[in-house]
């Protein structure tokens, strides 16, 4: 077996990641970490965890490391890099509340200049289709 790579967990940490395991909101990424890092806590070793939990080795490692460095936060997907939205929810209610009360009907294109002069936030036509196709 390799390197002895261990952790300790105090009761209150045992405690929040037993709950972890439950709780609806939290992505199963986060609950698999959880569970490595418990059951590195019980004694297991790595290769005895990466079996378990049908992952390869550098990953159990890594959660581990991720553990020591960062505490209950390293168990969480850092943010995902890109372009960040240029609209705001505001943006589409209003779009949303022009389609309800106007008598006026719009089309995409339409409604993309009418985001632009109004609010000044630039969308082509085929992007807040999408959003507002998602929005319902």
């Amino acid at each position: 077996m390799g390197a002895r790579l261990r952790v300790f967990l105090s009761a209150a940490e045992e405690r929040t990641i037993l709950e972890l395991r439950t709780a609806t909101t939290v992505p199963q990424r986060v609950k698999d970490r959880a569970t490595a890092i418990r059951l590195s806590h019980q004694g297991l070793y790595v290769e005895q965890i990466a079996a378990f939990l049908d992952w390869n080795e550098r990953t159990v490692r890594e959660t581990l490391h991720r553990w020591q460095a960062k505490g209950l936060g390293g168990l969480w997907d850092a943010a995902h890099p890109g372009a960040q939205p240029r609209w705001q929810p505001e943006d589409m209610e209003y779009l949303e509340a022009c389609l309800r009360d106007e008598q006026h009907t719009y089309n995409s294109r339409q409604l993309a200049q009418k985001l632009e002069q109004e609010r000044n936030i630039k969308l082509s036509a085929d992007h807040l289709r999408q959003v507002l196709k998602k929005r319902g």
